[in-house]
């Protein structure tokens, strides 16, 4: 049985990898730092039934060099999953800074403590917004050297940095390359969490743009699902986590929504946000051979379950 350190325990996805972990017989000890870019309410909702499984659910920020180090001194991990970073791209525009100290300096406390500690393993969670502007589908080769986002920026730091420990200390490392994630108790800025509160409640939705930019959408389950996978040694690999398939419009999802919700979307046009992607389209061939992995849950299965969890649950995600 191997123990992990899996940082952001709290987050969308860091809750939702913990959830799996445990049921795959993993020791788990989780850290996040339970900020205010949301409602913390979400985050304790998340995390409020995993907790008696964890052998710790510690509320401390991965800045914090000390703190780290004396989970790394107490728990002897095997490995390290860091899903804790600042994300949303538009709100890195508006204060990069918490980017940087997050997304850089928080992965950097972790890869010295892991060479420090001799913890072997590391996965980390990267983002689809580095390839703005190259060609689809995105396969991992293409260069990634012109962010359009502090947020990406910021991701692009991360990546780099862990590679200099791999090169340097031998640490193995599994980039993960995330796409447009969604599902049930997702961030409340996020696209579908946002059309579905919208749509419920007879709201006009803000879209910026004229709906027609796509996404890989790729339901929480099968990034979760995915990112333990990754825990396999693999020396130093950048790997695409995506839906696989065409990618869809924001309107597509927007019609889909309101047909689960038996609602007519009302649409409020705003102008395109130049920090956005247009398209994304992952490449995941290289997921498919060298983890085994592929995305099981389809788009509009996955939008059923958000719906239905967001209808049972809206006392929270009001």
């Amino acid at each position: 049985m191997k123990k992990i350190l899996l940082t952001g325990a709290a987050g969308f996805i860091g809750a939702n990898t913990v959830k799996h972990l445990l049921a795959q017989g993993y020791e788990v000890v989780g850290i996040d730092n339970m900020n205010d870019y949301y409602d913390p309410g979400l985050k304790y909702h998340r995390i409020q039934a995993l907790k008696s499984n964890m052998l710790q659910f510690i509320e401390g920020d991965i800045e914090d060099y000390d703190l780290l180090d004396s989970l790394f001194e107490t728990y002897k991990f095997d490995a390290v999953i860091n899903l804790a970073a600042r994300a949303g791209v538009r709100y890195s525009m508006e204060n990069p800074y918490i980017y940087v100290t997050t997304n850089l300096t928080g992965t950097l406390n972790l890869v010295e403590l892991m060479a420090r500690h001799k913890v072997g393993k590391l996965v980390i969670a990267s983002t689809s917004s580095l390839y703005a502007g190259q060609k689809m589908p995105f396969v991992e080769s293409l260069p990634v050297n012109e962010p359009i986002s502090p947020y990406a920026a910021s991701k692009k730091a991360a990546e780099a940095m862990a590679y200099t420990y791999h090169y340097q200390y031998d640490l193995d490392v599994s980039v993960l390359r995330y796409f447009t994630v969604y599902g049930p108790a997702s961030r409340p800025d996020m696209g579908i969490y946002r059309f579905v509160d919208w749509i419920q409640r007879e709201q006009p939705i803000q879209l910026f743009g004229d709906g027609e930019q796509s996404r890989d959408f790729t339901y929480v389950d099968d990034i979760s699902l995915g990112t333990i996978k990754a825990l396999k040694p693999v020396g130093y690999e950048v790997i695409n986590l995506g839906g696989g398939n065409r990618p869809i419009t924001i309107n597509h999802i927007i019609n889909q929504i309101g047909e689960n919700l038996g609602k007519k979307p009302i649409i409020e046009y705003l102008p395109f946000n130049k920090a956005d992607m247009k398209s994304t389209w992952a490449d995941i061939g290289k997921a498919r051979t060298l983890l085994g992995w592929e995305p099981q849950v389809s788009i509009e299965e996955g939008l059923r379950r958000t719906v239905e969890w967001h209808l049972a649950y809206k006392s929270i995600s009001a």
